[in-house]
């Protein structure tokens, strides 16, 4: 008999404060409740998000968003079997914020803590969501992060490969920058592209012609600021249309790429001999309908079933780290008051340190 758990969670790795709570029991998980507040305003104006700033909103909101993430579910701390906390990776002001708000409910409660990477968090939604089982071939893909992963346990995942450099969400706000578009970059760079023609310029596909599942991301930036200028060169300035191609000549390469790598990851997990072959992509580039598109056929073809998690389970959310606090609390996994903020944190223990790091390498 599975015993009934609650628990509470918090995500501050980047610049979303978040409070959730998630119930798990023999009839699977169920979201009580998702408190997301998010910082879009307090760092339009500088291109990008400003740990410093990011971290004193998280300690000014985080409060809140447990009281109202209790109050959505109608519980009460009293309620919670324990609390979980994004220990790491992310921006460590914000991770510290949590960490320490974590803490002192503990230290006030009695509660039990439990410090969950965020990366498994997004690695372990789709049990989540959909109740599949070990082992399953897993795409992280994010602004900070981009990893294959085939997750055999709540703290057990091998690394297929990875970016060596910026993340795809990472280039898209990087597109959106050099475009005029507003950030977040994805869902801006998205929008245009759909009255763009994805032919007109031509992308590289990077990394496509050597063997193994990495990615890199950085190169398509350049590509794309350079093209940027010659139309400029040649015109004067960017029209409507000409941003359009861009993005859409832009996307396509993305899309590209990790479709043909998706196909190489699924090959790898395939020699695991799967009973029931899944594939599931989590991370806030999920979102991008193209994106998904794309690996879903990649899938149909390895003859694997595809899911992800609704779009507001993509990105950074306290759901997530609730779930993977309760498969770590099944495991008899408990943290002290020592517990410490770690910007570095990567799932796979045992295969190398991917090169490069990003704007959000702490994340990837």
């Amino acid at each position: 008999m599975v015993q009934t758990l609650t628990v509470l969670g918090l995500e501050s790795s980047c610049d979303d404060t978040a409070a959730a709570v998630v119930r798990h029991g023999e009839n699977g998980a169920e979201v009580l409740s998702s408190i997301v507040q998010g910082q879009n305003e307090l760092h339009s104006a500088f291109g990008g998000v400003v740990p410093e700033i990011a971290a004193r909103a998280h300690a000014e909101k985080l409060d809140t968003c447990v009281m109202q993430a209790l109050e959505e579910a109608g519980l009460a701390l009293s309620d919670m079997d324990a609390i979980a906390v994004t220990a790491g990776p992310g921006l460590i002001g914000g991770v510290m914020s949590g960490v320490m708000c974590a803490k002192g409910i503990s230290a006030a409660t009695g509660l039990p803590l439990i410090g969950v990477n965020h990366l498994a968090g997004h690695a372990l939604t789709p049990r989540l969501t959909d109740g599949i089982a070990f082992p399953y071939l897993m795409l992280l893909v994010s602004g900070g992060h981009c990893q294959y992963l085939i997750a055999h346990g709540p703290d057990h995942f091998t690394r297929l490969g990875g970016t060596i450099d910026d993340a795809p969400g990472e280039a898209f706000d990087k597109t959106a920058r050099l475009l005029g578009l507003p950030q977040p970059g994805g869902p801006s760079v998205e929008a245009e592209a759909r009255a763009g023609d994805p032919t007109r310029f031509r992308f590289p596909r990077p990394l496509l012609d050597r063997p193994g599942c990495d990615l890199s991301f950085s190169g398509l930036k350049t590509a794309l600021m350079r093209m940027r200028d010659q139309v400029v060169a040649e015109k004067g300035g960017l029209t409507r249309q000409d941003r359009a191609d861009l993005c859409a000549g832009f996307q396509q390469a993305v899309v590209d790429t990790l479709a043909e790598k998706t196909r190489r990851a699924m090959d790898l997990y395939l020699n695991e001999n799967p009973a029931e072959p899944v594939i599931a992509v989590a991370g806030g580039v999920a979102a991008n309908s193209a994106i998904r598109s794309a690996l879903e056929t990649a899938c149909d073809e390895k003859g694997g079933r595809f899911t992800a998690p609704p779009l507001a389970l993509c990105t950074d959310n306290a759901a997530m780290i609730a779930y993977a606090g309760i498969e770590r609390f099944r495991t008899g996994a408990r943290d002290g008051l020592d517990l410490t903020a770690r910007p570095r944190w990567p799932l796979d223990h045992t295969s190398p340190a991917m090169l490069g790091s990003g704007k959000k390498g702490a994340k990837a």
